[in-house]
């Protein structure tokens, strides 16, 4: 073989069961694709995919050596990543996915600091609440919220998120406060409809050292965390939101924290990425930088700070709920 790009060739085809798809992540067309193959499978003496109008499948000889090429491939990947990291600072292009609510409020704020700390890096951001597949995109870090479903990743866990029952004061003057979770059924909730499956996420409470759920919904519920707290402003109802969604309203006294006794532990904040021997040394940088953020005990985790749920129940509860963070 002439060199290493008909193996990245072949093994983006193999990744992809597509051309069109490998030739978009590869920078190349079609064409040159399917030229590299028939050129790859000429050297080799083998035919390795099958072809037809609608698909592309590998051949017993073709899963043989696409193995042998991934780790052909992930060796030289290392080789590079070690010789980057001994002989420059992070460079290059980073791919990272996060959820909107989460992207926007905690981490692209903290950014600059980043940058400025690492010029060489460029980062390209994505924010959105779907699933991702890392290796088919090319993402270099993903922040995931809950727990991770893909083993063969590595998961590094930042923080547990809070999610805390809260309404306006107009609202709470109109209809009393409730002081358990069942006093919900009496009152209009806006919940976060989960609109492929028409359901509405539960609301998690802790009694007792043991966590339950209830269901609850209203005449309003939207799939969107930031309107439903706009919505929890507007004295439309009683609102469960994520504490760093919620903490400035929290603060600015917006909203007021109630059943603040049965906050339970929320889903786990983790840094996913591809498992590699020589991490790159700009993926390396921003999982660090990530973990730094979230251990500075960022405003929206400092649950003492925020009003209402400091001081409103036990010395126990409130140190529970002080540090996200250490959770």
């Amino acid at each position: 073989m002439e060199n290493l790009n008909a193996v990245r060739v072949f093994a983006k085809v193999a990744e992809t069961r597509s051309f069109t798809d490998a030739a978009k992540h590869l920078g190349l067309t079609a064409s040159a694709v399917s030229k590299a193959i028939t050129r790859l499978e000429a050297d080799l003496g083998v035919q390795l995919l099958h072809r037809t109008t609608r698909s592309v499948g590998l051949t017993t000889e073709g899963l043989l050596f696409f193995e042998r090429c991934q780790q052909i491939l992930a060796d030289v990947e290392e080789a590079e990543n070690a010789l980057s990291r001994a002989q420059s600072a992070p460079r290059g292009h980073l791919r990272v996915h996060m959820p909107v609510g989460f992207g926007r409020r905690v981490i692209v704020p903290a950014l600059s600091r980043f940058i400025q700390r690492y010029p060489g890096v460029v980062v390209d951001a994505e924010l959105s609440d779907r699933m991702v597949d890392l290796a088919y995109e090319g993402i270099d870090v993903a922040v995931h919220i809950g727990e991770p479903a893909d083993v063969r990743l590595v998961a590094r866990k930042l923080c547990n998120l809070r999610f805390v029952a809260c309404a306006s004061p107009d609202y709470l003057a109109r209809r009393g406060e409730p002081k358990t979770p069942d006093d919900l059924d009496g009152h209009d909730c806006l919940a976060y409809v989960l609109m492929h499956t028409g359901r509405y996420r539960e609301w998690q409470f802790v009694k007792d050292g043991k966590t339950f759920a209830k269901t609850l919904s209203g005449r309003l519920n939207i799939n969107n965390s930031d309107s439903l707290l706009e919505a929890a402003i507007a004295g439309l109802g009683i609102v469960m939101i994520s504490n760093f969604i919620a903490a400035e309203a929290l603060r600015s006294q917006k909203l007021q924290a109630v059943l603040t006794e049965y906050v339970a532990v929320g889903p786990q904040v983790s840094a996913i990425y591809r498992a590699s021997k020589n991490l790159s040394p700009r993926v390396r940088v921003f999982i660090d930088f990530l973990s730094e953020l979230i251990n500075e005990n960022p405003h929206w985790s400092g649950a003492r700070r925020l009003p209402g749920i400091g001081d409103a129940g036990p010395g126990a509860e409130a140190k529970r709920l002080h540090h996200v963070s250490a959770l």
